[in-house]
């Protein structure tokens, strides 16, 4: 299987930014160290700081849906579930 790249962006509540942030951070070490894992980034909309966007990299959609299933991703599904207004997550292949 090939390598997957994840797109992921979402956009937090007005009154709920900063504990959206607290919450993404804290998804960037315990997921940098998950085998598979090829690069985890977070970045925050320089115009619009309600919008956070992961750019990912993993080794196959295997590992990518290992990842989904770790307890750090679950609480930060559940922490940030009422606190986001939009999500959406693109799955991707290189193709040059």
């Amino acid at each position: 299987m090939s390598k997957v790249t994840i797109v992921a962006k979402l956009t937090a509540k007005s009154d709920c930014i900063e504990a959206v942030k607290t919450e993404v951070i804290k998804m960037l070490a315990p997921t940098r160290q998950e085998e598979g894992c090829i690069e985890y980034r977070l970045h925050q909309d320089n115009a619009d700081p309600a919008v956070f966007v992961f750019f990912e990299n993993w080794k196959d959609q295997a590992v990518f849906e290992q990842h989904m299933e770790t307890e750090h991703f679950k609480a930060y599904v559940a922490a940030v579930s009422d606190m986001i207004t939009d999500k959406t997550v693109h799955r991707m292949t290189e193709v040059g």
